[in-house]
Protein backbone atom coordinates (compact mmCIF):
# COMPACT_ATOMS: atom_id res chain seq x y z
CA UNK A 1 0.00 0.00 0.00
CA UNK A 2 1.72 3.61 -0.52
CA UNK A 3 2.21 5.79 1.79
CA UNK A 4 0.31 9.05 2.02
CA UNK A 5 2.64 12.58 1.55
CA UNK A 6 1.68 12.87 5.30
CA UNK A 7 3.87 10.01 6.34
CA UNK A 8 6.05 10.46 4.33
CA UNK A 9 6.83 13.47 5.74
CA UNK A 10 6.78 12.27 9.12
CA UNK A 11 9.21 9.84 8.66
CA UNK A 12 11.64 12.17 6.73
CA UNK A 13 11.24 14.72 9.90
CA UNK A 14 12.38 11.57 12.30
CA UNK A 15 15.28 11.22 9.48
CA UNK A 16 16.40 14.85 10.17
CA UNK A 17 15.94 14.68 14.19
CA UNK A 18 18.14 11.38 14.21
CA UNK A 19 20.83 13.00 11.97
CA UNK A 20 21.05 16.07 13.72
CA UNK A 21 21.19 14.38 17.33
CA UNK A 22 24.24 12.71 16.42
CA UNK A 23 26.03 15.60 14.33
CA UNK A 24 25.62 17.71 17.30
CA UNK A 25 27.23 15.39 19.58
CA UNK A 26 30.13 14.39 17.24
CA UNK A 27 30.98 17.73 16.25
CA UNK A 28 30.97 19.26 20.08
CA UNK A 29 33.33 16.61 20.65
CA UNK A 30 35.30 17.34 18.35
CA UNK A 31 35.17 21.22 18.72
CA UNK A 32 36.50 20.92 22.35
CA UNK A 33 39.52 18.81 21.69
CA UNK A 34 40.48 19.54 18.32
CA UNK A 35 40.70 23.31 19.30
CA UNK A 36 38.06 24.51 16.68
CA UNK A 37 35.20 27.06 17.50
CA UNK A 38 33.77 26.75 14.11
CA UNK A 39 33.20 23.18 14.68
CA UNK A 40 31.84 24.19 17.97
CA UNK A 41 29.29 26.86 16.27
CA UNK A 42 28.38 24.27 13.74
CA UNK A 43 27.55 21.96 17.03
CA UNK A 44 25.52 24.42 17.82
CA UNK A 45 23.43 24.75 15.23
CA UNK A 46 23.05 21.38 15.04
CA UNK A 47 21.88 21.47 18.42
CA UNK A 48 19.33 23.92 17.32
CA UNK A 49 18.16 22.14 14.16
CA UNK A 50 17.34 19.28 16.96
CA UNK A 51 14.61 21.63 18.36
CA UNK A 52 13.74 22.74 14.51
CA UNK A 53 13.08 19.21 13.54
CA UNK A 54 10.88 18.52 16.49
CA UNK A 55 8.97 21.87 15.60
CA UNK A 56 8.47 19.85 11.91
CA UNK A 57 7.31 16.91 13.17
CA UNK A 58 4.84 18.84 15.37
CA UNK A 59 3.54 20.65 12.77
CA UNK A 60 3.29 17.71 10.11
CA UNK A 61 1.36 15.73 12.70
CA UNK A 62 -0.41 19.08 13.46
CA UNK A 63 -1.67 19.95 9.69
CA UNK A 64 -2.30 16.16 9.22
CA UNK A 65 -5.60 16.43 11.49
CA UNK A 66 -8.50 16.23 9.06
CA UNK A 67 -11.43 19.33 8.79
CA UNK A 68 -13.30 19.51 11.31
CA UNK A 69 -16.10 22.01 12.31
CA UNK A 70 -13.94 25.04 13.36
CA UNK A 71 -11.58 24.00 10.83
CA UNK A 72 -13.68 23.34 7.31
CA UNK A 73 -9.74 23.56 5.27
CA UNK A 74 -8.27 21.58 7.48
CA UNK A 75 -5.43 22.40 9.67
CA UNK A 76 -3.00 22.71 7.06
CA UNK A 77 -1.95 26.20 7.56
CA UNK A 78 0.00 25.04 11.25
CA UNK A 79 2.83 24.35 8.35
CA UNK A 80 3.66 27.65 7.24
CA UNK A 81 3.27 28.82 10.94
CA UNK A 82 5.98 26.37 12.00
CA UNK A 83 8.14 26.94 9.26
CA UNK A 84 8.38 30.58 10.70
CA UNK A 85 9.48 29.36 14.13
CA UNK A 86 11.73 27.21 12.11
CA UNK A 87 13.11 30.39 10.63
CA UNK A 88 14.02 32.70 14.01
CA UNK A 89 15.91 29.15 14.95
CA UNK A 90 17.68 29.79 12.29
CA UNK A 91 18.26 33.54 13.00
CA UNK A 92 18.74 32.58 16.92
CA UNK A 93 21.46 30.42 15.84
CA UNK A 94 23.36 32.93 13.26
CA UNK A 95 23.70 35.35 16.35
CA UNK A 96 24.54 33.11 18.67
CA UNK A 97 27.59 31.91 16.12
CA UNK A 98 28.29 35.36 14.92
CA UNK A 99 28.92 36.94 18.64
CA UNK A 100 30.36 34.28 19.84
CA UNK A 101 32.62 34.26 16.67
CA UNK A 102 33.45 38.26 17.51
CA UNK A 103 34.32 37.35 20.94
CA UNK A 104 36.85 35.03 19.83
CA UNK A 105 38.59 36.80 17.87
CA UNK A 106 39.60 38.74 20.18
CA UNK A 107 40.79 36.27 22.50
CA UNK A 108 44.60 34.45 22.19
CA UNK A 109 43.97 30.41 21.50
CA UNK A 110 45.35 27.71 19.98
CA UNK A 111 45.11 26.70 16.39
CA UNK A 112 42.99 23.69 15.52
CA UNK A 113 43.99 19.91 15.61
CA UNK A 114 44.33 19.24 11.83
CA UNK A 115 42.31 15.62 12.74
CA UNK A 116 39.57 18.11 12.57
CA UNK A 117 39.18 18.57 8.87
CA UNK A 118 39.13 14.85 8.56
CA UNK A 119 35.70 15.32 10.66
CA UNK A 120 34.47 17.90 8.91
CA UNK A 121 34.87 16.16 5.56
CA UNK A 122 32.67 13.56 6.51
CA UNK A 123 29.82 16.29 8.05
CA UNK A 124 30.13 17.86 4.38
CA UNK A 125 29.05 14.83 2.80
CA UNK A 126 26.77 13.31 4.82
CA UNK A 127 24.66 16.94 5.33
CA UNK A 128 24.86 17.61 1.25
CA UNK A 129 23.10 13.95 1.01
CA UNK A 130 20.81 14.66 4.04
CA UNK A 131 19.56 18.32 1.93
CA UNK A 132 19.07 16.29 -0.86
CA UNK A 133 17.15 13.57 0.55
CA UNK A 134 14.99 16.24 2.92
CA UNK A 135 14.72 18.54 -0.10
CA UNK A 136 13.19 15.57 -2.03
CA UNK A 137 10.91 14.33 -0.15
CA UNK A 138 9.38 17.99 0.24
CA UNK A 139 9.24 18.59 -3.06
CA UNK A 140 7.26 14.92 -3.31
CA UNK A 141 5.07 16.38 -0.51
CA UNK A 142 4.58 20.12 -0.75
CA UNK A 143 5.91 20.27 2.58
CA UNK A 144 7.01 23.80 3.36
CA UNK A 145 8.14 22.99 6.42
CA UNK A 146 9.99 19.76 5.18
CA UNK A 147 11.98 22.30 2.76
CA UNK A 148 13.04 24.56 5.49
CA UNK A 149 14.19 21.63 7.03
CA UNK A 150 16.11 20.63 3.83
CA UNK A 151 17.56 24.37 3.98
CA UNK A 152 18.49 23.14 7.36
CA UNK A 153 20.86 20.69 6.72
CA UNK A 154 22.01 22.85 3.80
CA UNK A 155 23.04 25.99 6.01
CA UNK A 156 24.51 23.35 8.53
CA UNK A 157 26.73 21.87 5.15
CA UNK A 158 27.46 25.66 4.10
CA UNK A 159 28.98 26.12 7.88
CA UNK A 160 31.02 23.08 8.04
CA UNK A 161 32.64 24.32 4.57
CA UNK A 162 32.99 27.97 6.03
CA UNK A 163 34.88 25.77 8.77
CA UNK A 164 37.36 24.05 6.80
CA UNK A 165 38.48 26.60 4.72
CA UNK A 166 38.81 28.25 7.90
CA UNK A 167 40.75 25.88 9.77
CA UNK A 168 43.16 24.42 6.46
CA UNK A 169 44.19 28.40 6.15
CA UNK A 170 44.94 28.33 9.97
CA UNK A 171 47.41 25.07 9.64
CA UNK A 172 48.68 25.97 6.06
CA UNK A 173 49.94 29.80 7.62
CA UNK A 174 50.55 28.70 11.36
CA UNK A 175 50.62 30.69 14.36
CA UNK A 176 49.43 34.56 13.60
CA UNK A 177 46.48 32.44 12.00
CA UNK A 178 44.43 31.20 14.82
CA UNK A 179 41.27 33.24 14.72
CA UNK A 180 40.93 32.34 10.35
CA UNK A 181 38.75 29.33 12.52
CA UNK A 182 36.77 31.98 13.73
CA UNK A 183 36.13 34.43 11.07
CA UNK A 184 35.09 31.84 9.43
CA UNK A 185 32.33 30.54 11.62
CA UNK A 186 31.72 34.61 11.27
CA UNK A 187 31.17 34.69 7.62
CA UNK A 188 28.81 31.49 8.00
CA UNK A 189 26.75 32.84 10.03
CA UNK A 190 25.83 35.41 7.36
CA UNK A 191 25.04 32.78 5.09
CA UNK A 192 22.76 30.91 7.48
CA UNK A 193 21.28 34.40 8.02
CA UNK A 194 20.25 35.01 3.77
CA UNK A 195 18.91 31.18 4.21
CA UNK A 196 16.37 31.79 6.82
CA UNK A 197 14.97 34.66 4.36
CA UNK A 198 14.60 32.16 1.28
CA UNK A 199 12.80 29.90 3.99
CA UNK A 200 10.54 32.84 5.16
CA UNK A 201 9.99 33.74 2.18
CA UNK A 202 7.38 31.12 0.29
CA UNK A 203 6.18 30.68 3.58
CA UNK A 204 5.08 34.35 3.82
CA UNK A 205 3.39 33.95 0.45
CA UNK A 206 1.65 30.59 1.71
CA UNK A 207 0.01 32.26 4.62
CA UNK A 208 -1.03 35.51 2.36
CA UNK A 209 -2.77 33.31 -0.29
CA UNK A 210 0.05 34.86 -2.85
CA UNK A 211 -0.48 33.68 -6.53
CA UNK A 212 2.30 30.99 -7.17
CA UNK A 213 0.83 28.69 -8.99
CA UNK A 214 0.17 28.96 -12.66
CA UNK A 215 1.74 25.24 -13.44
CA UNK A 216 -1.20 23.60 -11.53
CA UNK A 217 -3.74 26.10 -12.83
CA UNK A 218 -2.76 25.15 -16.35
CA UNK A 219 -3.32 21.31 -15.10
CA UNK A 220 -6.53 21.93 -13.27
CA UNK A 221 -7.67 23.25 -16.86
CA UNK A 222 -6.69 20.56 -19.10
CA UNK A 223 -8.07 18.01 -16.67
CA UNK A 224 -11.41 20.06 -16.52
CA UNK A 225 -12.04 19.66 -20.31
CA UNK A 226 -11.72 16.00 -20.43
CA UNK A 227 -15.46 16.30 -18.24
CA UNK A 228 -18.26 15.83 -20.48
CA UNK A 229 -20.58 19.05 -20.49
CA UNK A 230 -17.41 21.27 -19.75
CA UNK A 231 -17.37 23.82 -22.12
CA UNK A 232 -14.72 25.98 -21.18
CA UNK A 233 -13.02 27.54 -17.48
CA UNK A 234 -12.82 30.74 -16.64
CA UNK A 235 -11.45 31.76 -13.33
CA UNK A 236 -9.18 29.63 -10.90
CA UNK A 237 -8.03 30.57 -7.61
CA UNK A 238 -5.51 28.50 -5.66
CA UNK A 239 -4.64 28.27 -1.89
CA UNK A 240 -1.91 26.33 0.13
CA UNK A 241 -2.73 24.72 3.34
CA UNK A 242 -0.14 22.14 4.29
CA UNK A 243 0.34 19.60 1.51
CA UNK A 244 -2.76 20.50 0.02
CA UNK A 245 -4.45 23.10 -2.85
CA UNK A 246 -7.65 24.33 -2.23
CA UNK A 247 -9.22 25.38 -5.64
CA UNK A 248 -12.35 27.35 -6.57
CA UNK A 249 -12.88 26.92 -10.01
CA UNK A 250 -15.15 28.35 -12.70
CA UNK A 251 -16.59 26.13 -15.00
CA UNK A 252 -18.54 26.71 -18.34
CA UNK A 253 -21.43 24.97 -19.39
CA UNK A 254 -24.38 24.90 -21.96
CA UNK A 255 -26.90 27.65 -21.04
CA UNK A 256 -29.85 25.41 -22.13
CA UNK A 257 -29.20 22.85 -19.33
CA UNK A 258 -31.42 22.28 -16.14
CA UNK A 259 -29.60 23.19 -13.10
CA UNK A 260 -29.61 19.44 -11.84
CA UNK A 261 -27.93 19.01 -15.03
CA UNK A 262 -25.44 21.64 -13.91
CA UNK A 263 -24.75 20.18 -10.54
CA UNK A 264 -24.22 16.88 -12.20
CA UNK A 265 -21.49 18.22 -14.07
CA UNK A 266 -20.01 20.21 -11.46
CA UNK A 267 -20.15 17.34 -9.17
CA UNK A 268 -18.53 15.28 -11.46
CA UNK A 269 -15.56 17.90 -12.27
CA UNK A 270 -14.91 18.04 -8.75
CA UNK A 271 -14.41 13.80 -8.50
CA UNK A 272 -12.23 14.27 -11.46
CA UNK A 273 -9.73 17.17 -10.43
CA UNK A 274 -9.61 15.11 -6.96
CA UNK A 275 -8.94 11.58 -8.90
CA UNK A 276 -6.48 13.22 -11.21
CA UNK A 277 -4.50 15.52 -9.34
CA UNK A 278 -4.37 13.81 -5.71
CA UNK A 279 -2.91 16.93 -4.19
CA UNK A 280 -6.20 18.96 -4.28
CA UNK A 281 -8.20 19.30 -1.07
CA UNK A 282 -11.41 21.09 -1.18
CA UNK A 283 -12.93 21.56 -4.82
CA UNK A 284 -15.40 24.58 -5.40
CA UNK A 285 -16.90 24.54 -8.71
CA UNK A 286 -18.87 27.51 -9.67
CA UNK A 287 -21.32 26.70 -12.84
CA UNK A 288 -21.32 29.72 -15.54
CA UNK A 289 -23.36 29.79 -18.41
CA UNK A 290 -21.93 30.01 -22.09
CA UNK A 291 -22.62 32.70 -24.25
Amino acid sequence: MPQTHQQIAIKTAYFSIAGNAALAIIKGLAGVFGNSYALIADAIESTTDIFSSFLVLFGLKYASRPADKNHPYGHGRAEPLITFLVVGFLITSATIIAYESIINIGTPHELPKSWTLIVLGAIIIWKEISFRIVAKKGKETNSSSLKADAWHHRSDAITSVAAFIGISIALYFGKGYETADDWAALFASGLILFNSYLIFRPALGEIMDEHLYDDLIDEIRKVALTVEGVEDTEKCFIRKAGMQYHVELHATVDANISVKQGHEIAHKLKDTLRQDIPELGHVLIHIEPDN
